[in-house]
């Protein structure tokens, strides 16, 4: 049977950036999307790297893997981005082993996000691991903690209120809406882009602004009138998008795309019109500041947003804390487990050749020796025995490493790998 645990010879790592020290530009050139994270799992194959799992939203962009050493994914990440390793050690986190895991258990269970409790994360974590499991890059390390993350992620939904009421990035920018524009439900609000935070931000509108001219907007046309259909909405099509800003009043740009989809060129509006980019890379150009009657707010500045919601937040964090130790606690076990097993698996082989050679010997030696008994007692020996040490590896007291290197050296145990 194949290791697949954190040895001292090939450790796990979590390397990525995020909001925290990473604006929105630097997140932009470092964001991948489907077809360059499949880049990179084939790439990391290639070089030999043995499980990888690579995440990228708008607020973060990481890769969780085993490697020598960490520069081999950080070089896998900035081959395939527009970033530079220089760029990327200015703002990186590097995390190693169980510092790794609990880096994956907090930003999976909504403790990491932009806005505290933003469940988003825990879907992209799900399909990073689809893409990895179907390019061959997932090992049973990677799924097993993958599993104990979206665990307790559920767990911290239902046992806590971590996530109650309605605080996202979608909900950040219909808030900011209210905050900052009179008479909300008599504007034009134009969306566009109908991905999961438009179709989110379409929603809050919906809810709490009493508006009922949105117009939706989405290149393939069909998944604006998916959404329009939900809530009576008006949908026009991608053609349109000048003429349907020109009579807009609020602008929501939430498509998703690696380059600008609005820019200065496309602005002819003599009243005043806010625009709100909710995408990473920006989707709305920086030219469009310098028309007087605009006003530009990115994401970034949004997600700066603290309320009464957020705070109640913080109450419910010592909570999914211990969920999140308790789940852990569980992965590590099954970890150290995993870690030992090849030992245990091998020792008892030894003691059951020791124990097979004894009885023939003695079934020759003695007349009428029973054989039967013999095997029974010998059996609940090695059992006992191998218990014993099992218990030892266990122990928090001891070095694991150490202890199994001294095993197999006593034993003289051959590891056998499948």
């Amino acid at each position: 049977m194949r290791n697949y645990h954190i040895s001292k010879h090939n450790s796990f790592y979590a390397i990525g950036l995020s909001y925290k020290k990473a604006d929105a530009e630097v997140r932009g050139k470092f964001s991948l999307d489907v077809p360059a994270i499949d880049h990179i799992l084939g790439k990391a194959k290639e070089i030999g790297i043995d499980g990888l799992l690579a995440i990228s939203t708008c607020n973060r962009t990481e890769l969780y893997g085993f490697a020598q050493h960490p520069y081999q994914l950080i070089k896998l990440l900035c081959d395939q981005t527009n970033g530079t390793v220089e760029e990327f050690q200015e703002v990186a986190y590097v995390y190693k082993n169980h510092d790794a895991i609990s880096h994956m258990f907090k930003v999976g269970t909504g403790l990491d996000s932009q806005i505290l409790g933003d469940f988003e994360i825990i879907s992209q974590i799900k399909q990073g691991f689809y893409r990895s499991k179907k390019l061959e890059m997932a090992n049973p390390f990677l799924e097993r903690l993958c599993n104990a993350v979206i665990q307790a992620s559920k767990r911290i939904k239902n046992e806590t209120e971590l996530s109650s009421g309605a605080t996202s990035v979608a909900f950040a920018s219909v808030k900011y809406i209210l905050d900052n524009v009179d008479d909300i439900s008599n504007k034009n609000i134009l969306l566009f882009g109908t991905g999961k935070i438009g179709r989110n931000t379409c929603e809050n509108l919906v809810k709490h602004s009493d508006n009922s001219h949105i117009t939706l907007i989405n290149r393939t046309r069909e998944k604006a009138e998916d959404i329009a259909g939900k809530f009576q909405l008006t949908v026009k099509d991608y053609g349109d998008l000048q003429t349907e800003i020109r009579k807009a009043d609020i602008l929501v740009v939430a498509t998703g795309a690696q380059l600008p989809t609005v820019s200065k060129a496309l602005i002819y509006t003599k009243k005043p019109l806010l625009v709100l980019d909710l995408s990473v890379p920006k989707n709305v150009s920086d030219d469009v500041k310098e028309l007087d009657n605009v006003t530009l707010v990115h994401l970034d500045q949004l997600s700066q947003i603290t309320d009464e919601t957020l705070s109640k937040r913080k109450e419910y964090v010592p909570k999914a804390e211990a969920i999140i130790e308790r789940v852990k606690k569980d992965f590590l076990k099954w970890l150290e487990t995993r870690k030992f097993a090849p030992v245990i698996n091998a020792l008892k082989d030894k003691l059951n050749t020791m124990k097979t050679e004894e009885i023939d010997f003695q079934t020759k030696k003695i007349e009428g020796f029973d054989q039967i008994q013999a095997e029974i007692i010998s059996d609940r020996i090695i059992q006992k025995i191998t218990k014993q040490f099992a218990n030892h590896l266990k122990s928090n007291e001891v070095d694991t490493e150490d202890s199994l290197e001294l095993i197999q050296k006593v034993f003289q145990l051959e590891l056998h790998s499948k």
